[in-house]
C-alpha cells in the first residue's frame, strides 16, 4: 500500500519521482483508509536519500502508512526540510502517538555517545518512545546508542571498519519468530560502521534476544521480549549503489581505503551484487505487519 502524503508538500513530487508508491490525504479519506502513523528520526547526513530508502520499504507493505519525519531541534528551531510539512520538530511531535518509529544514525568516529552534540535531546526522544511509540526500530549507530541508553550495553571500536555485505544466520531456538518470517536461514546485509557491540553483552540481558548473527559483524538483529524494540546493526535499507558511492567518496580522501567486502562483482568495481533486497523487503513488511500493526496499536490503545 502507498505512503500517505498530502499533495501540497514538496515531498509528493520527490517521492513519485523516487519510485515510492504514494497517495494524497484526500484520496486516503475517500477510500476510508486509516494509515499507520510512522515517525522517522534520521540522524544521518544523507537526509533525503536515507528517508526515501526507508519509505520505499514501507510502501511495499499491504498496510497504508503516513510518515512524519521528526527533526532534532537545534538553536530553538527545526532544521530546513526538503519535504516541507512532512518534518516536525520533536517539540511539535512529542504530544502525538505513533504506531511505529524508525531511528537511524551514522557518526564517523568512535566518540562516546554523550559526545554527540544532540545526545541530550536524543535521550529525551528514546525515553519518549516508551509512552508514545508502539514499536521502535533502531538502525546502526542509533541501535548502538539505544542499546546503551536502555540496557547499558557499550560499543567497542573496531581495528578495521566493518564495511561491506556479509552473510548472516538466523538464530533458531525452536520458536516461531514473526519478524524473520520468510527470510532464509542464511541472508546478507550491508554494514558500514567503526564499532561493534559484543554478543555476550546482549545475551546477558534477559529482555533481549539475538535473531541474526554473523562471524564478521556479530549480533546484527536483536529484539526485546515484547518486540516493541528492534535493533538492526546493519543497513537493510541501502539501495544498490549506496556502498559504491560511499567508497568513491572515501577514496577521494584516502587512496588506500579498502573497497567494501563481498559487494563488487568485477575487477573494475562498477557492478555490484545487490543480494539483500528480498530479505530487506520481507523484514520491513514483517515489522509493519507483526510489530507495528498487531503489537504497537494494542499498546497505544491500552495507554490512551
Amino acid at each position: 500500500m502507498p505512503i500517505v502524503v498530502d499533495k501540497e508538500y514538496s515531498a509528493y513530487g520527490i517521492f513519485t519521482g523516487g519510485r515510492v508508491s504514494v497517495i494524497d490525504g484526500d484520496t486516503a479519506l475517500r477510500r476510508r483508509t486509516k494509515p499507520l502513523e510512522i515517525a522517522i528520526l534520521n540522524l544521518t547526513p544523507e537526509k533525503e536519500r536515507t528517508e526515501i530508502q526507508f519509505m520505499r520499504l514501507l510502501s511495499g507493505s499491504p498496510l497504508p502508512v503516513r510518515i512524519t519525519v521528526i527533526e532534532l531541534t537545534r538553536g530553538g528551531k527545526c532544521n530546513e526540510s526538503p519535504y516541507g510539512g512532512l518534518y516536525k520538530s520533536f517539540a511539535e511531535a512529542e504530544k502525538q502517538f505513533f504506531d511505529g518509529m524508525i531511528v537511524t544514525g551514522a557518526l564517523s568516529d568512535n566518540a562516546a555517545f554523550n559526545r554527540a552534540p544532540f545526545w541530550k535531546e536524543y535521550e529525551d526522544i528514546l525515553d519518549w518512545t516508551n509512552s508514545n511509540v508502539g514499536c521502535a526500530l533502531f538502525v546502526c549507530w542509533a541501535a548502538q546508542a539505544a542499546l546503551y541508553r536502555f540496557y547499558k550495553i557499550k560499543k567497542h571500536p573496531l581495528k578495521d571498519k566493518c564495511y561491506g555485505v556479509y552473510s548472516h544466520r538466523r538464530i533458531a531456538d525452536g520458536l516461531s519468530e514473526p519478524l524473520m518470517r520468510g527470510i532464509s536461514d542464511e541472508f546478507t546485509m550491508p554494514h558500514s560502521r567503526h564499532s561493534a557491540i559484543y554478543a555476550k553483552d546482549v545475551m546477558n540481558v534477559m529482555d533481549l534476544k539475538i535473531l541474526a548473527y554473523s562471524k564478521r559483524t556479530g549480533a546484527s538483529v536483536i529484539k526485546n521480549s515484547d518486540s516493541r524494540r528492534v535493533f538492526v546493526l546493519g543497513h537493510m535499507e541501502y539501495d544498490r549503489y549506496t556502498l559504491k558511492e560511499e567508497y568513491e567518496r572515501d577514496l577521494k580522501a584516502d587512496a588506500d581505503v579498502k573497497p567494501p567486502a563481498n559487494y563488487f562483482t568485477g575487477p573494475d568495481m562498477d557492478e555490484v551484487n545487490m543480494s539483500w533486497s528480498s530479505s530487506a523487503a520481507l523484514f520491513y513488511q514483517n515489522w509493519l505487519n507483526y510489530c507495528v500493526y498487531n503489537i504497537g496499536a494494542d499498546v497505544l490503545a491500552k495507554e490512551a
